[in-house]
């Protein structure tokens, strides 16, 4: 089947499931995710990554909920998914009341906020990428970095971050995004450019991803490890 034709038939999710898989596993094979997923992460590491995540969380959810009325972004408007102020918390708990002014936006986080804002400006459609991009991936592989986090990295229990509730409410905003992703109105060329600019926020995050562990010295750190041990 031609890709095209195959665009408008498997659904937005699975589309873009599809089209992301190799870059998703690229960003599951990151140095820092690596560290993250493994236990290892230290906390002022952790406090880095949220602090960039808020930045683009902010402006996400503020670009959604300025054109909460348009046909393409009403199907995915669900205000509990949000995660700004999950992560406000978080970050407070973790790090205190200074960590917007003490922790830095990496280039890349930047970069992406700018890209955002092009698209709350010029071409809200595209916002449905990112939106996908972030909240499925928190409603699905985040619950697993939630039971990391909080037997390591944030033993206080400061993980607001990926707290949607229980697994019944986890599981039903899950249905809700993706019943969302399947009821806008679709054709060839919409989907094209839903799918590139999906493909670009992984990139995106995979930049991010070099910048934290560049950032907080976890490449020297694994270098240093030896082979076959935790260090």
């Amino acid at each position: 089947m031609p890709v095209q034709e195959r665009r408008l038939n498997i659904g937005l999710a699975e589309l873009l499931k599809t089209e992301t898989r190799a870059l998703h596993s690229v960003a599951e094979r990151s140095v820092f995710l690596a560290e993250l997923l493994s236990g290892r992460m230290d906390r002022p590491a952790y406090c880095a990554f949220l602090r960039n995540l808020h930045a683009i969380y902010t402006v996400l959810e503020q670009s959604l909920e300025r054109h909460a009325q348009h046909p393409m972004i009403a199907p995915i408007f669900l205000p509990a998914l949000w995660r700004t102020c999950a992560l406000e918390h978080d970050l407070r708990a973790l790090h205190g009341a200074a960590w917007a002014d003490e922790l830095a936006l990496q280039p890349s986080a930047a970069t992406y906020v700018g890209r955002l804002r092009d698209l709350d400006a010029e071409q809200p459609v595209l916002l449905v990428a990112h939106a996908y991009v972030r909240y499925l991936g928190d409603l699905s592989g985040g619950q697993m970095m939630r039971r990391v986090v909080a037997t390591s990295t944030a033993q206080d229990g400061a993980v607001a971050f990926y707290d949607f509730g229980d697994g019944l409410a986890t599981q039903a905003l899950t249905l809700a995004f993706r019943h969302g992703l399947g009821a806008m109105p679709m054709d060839q060329s919409r989907a094209s450019a839903l799918a590139a600019e999906a493909r670009l926020a992984f990139d995106l995050h995979q930049r991010l991803f070099g910048e934290l562990a560049a950032a907080c010295g976890l490449t020297a750190r694994v270098r240093a490890r030896p082979m076959g041990g935790e260090g």
